[in-house]
């Protein structure tokens, strides 16, 4: 329901004591005005509560806003398909205050892509960005040459050390690594060994959420003294290296007796893969993210629970919270987390089917 605000100009202006002209000049900060008679219009927007309607001015402006939205490269059924689905809902949304929504996409296994694709977004001038801080030193490097030319920047997915950006939203990365170390190790068996996967990128390096998720995991290891009671075996491996990766985990596997598995990104179905086709049984598997292939896994019992956090919000959330600051000057938000979720088997069907 349309909440309509019957303040109106000339409400303010016999209430001040002055012309409607002089409202409307205060109100759009143009012209002169004394200050007694601003004083008296800015009282009696007080007192009667008057909000302008932002929304409407926004459109009576006729300017044109892009925003780019700087993510990965992926394919069908990959969890960055999610967050683009949230990008296209905030932009149809946002279509009719003049917003234009530009992807820009790097690979994400390459920090030199994520570098060279940032000059790309300088180049197209944007009103605002939102972030993926994939690679931690490209992104502060993108980061200095936008606040250098003033444009306002958000970040989505994971946060990196930084104060100035509008809004973040996005999973409490530490904090989920610490959930998914609970639920890998609470009734295990002691002295199970334990694996703990990580993927890593060209050059050896590591995404920022991923190594956030590990510190996480590896605190509640260390706050509850449990690094006597298990043996933790890290494994890490190359990430597009499918059958390499495929023989170093199995042997892994074998040679270290594991129990328990834990990978610290969305393809934990590769990791479920490995298992199922090599028929090993008995090992509980936890990793993140609602993909179609991870579900499959994890209604077929290889993996044992995923921790989710609805992408598509968090890019349409970003998106909408972005708008509002840079067009509409209202205060959002600075950091949002995200619900972390736990699915296991037996409830997953209820919340697929609430989405």
């Amino acid at each position: 329901m349309e909440i309509v605000n019957k303040i109106r100009i000339k409400d303010i202006a016999q209430k001040a004591g002055v012309s409607e002209g002089t409202v409307d000049r205060v109100l759009h900060n143009r012209g002169e005005v004394s200050e007694k008679s601003r004083q008296a219009v800015q009282k009696a927007i007080d007192e009667l509560h008057y909000r302008p309607n932002v929304y409407a001015r926004s459109l009576a402006t006729k300017k044109h806003f892009r925003f780019v939205f700087f993510l990965p490269e992926h394919t069908q059924g990959d969890y960055w398909e999610k967050v683009e689905d949230g990008i296209k809902m905030a932009a149809s949304e946002l279509a009719d205050f003049n917003v234009a929504v530009t992807p820009l996409y790097y690979n994400q296994y390459n920090h030199s892509s994520y570098a060279e694709k940032s000059r790309q977004i300088l180049e197209l001038q944007p009103d605002g960005v939102v972030i993926v801080p994939t690679f931690s030193d490209e992104a502060h490097a993108l980061i200095a040459e936008l606040k250098a030319k003033n444009i306002p920047y958000s970040f989505i997915d994971s946060l990196i050390d930084d104060h100035d950006f509008l809004c973040y939203y996005g999973q409490h990365s530490f904090h989920s690594g610490y959930i998914a170390a609970k639920l890998l190790l609470e009734n295990l068996p002691l002295y199970s060994p334990v694996l703990l996967v990580r993927a890593k990128r060209e050059g050896g390096v590591i995404s920022n959420q991923t190594q956030e998720r590990y510190k996480g995991f590896i605190d509640y290891v260390n706050r509850q003294n449990l690094n006597d009671k298990y043996t933790f075996t890290p494994l890490v491996l190359e990430d597009g290296q499918s059958e390499q990766n495929e023989q170093v985990f199995l042997e892994t596997i074998r040679q270290n007796n594991i129990k328990a598995v834990v990978t610290f990104n969305s393809k934990v179905y590769r990791i479920a893969h490995y298992l199922d086709k090599d028929h090993v049984e008995g090992i509980r598997l936890i990793g993140y993210d609602l993909l179609d292939k991870n579900v499959y896994f994890l209604k077929k019992g290889i993996i044992h629970s995923l921790i989710a956090q609805r992408p598509e919000k968090q890019a349409y959330l970003v998106l909408k919270d972005l708008c509002k600051n840079i067009i509409f000057k209202q205060e959002t938000e600075q950091v949002n987390y995200i619900p972390i979720d736990i699915l296991i088997r037996e409830n997953i069907d209820y919340y697929m089917n609430f989405e």
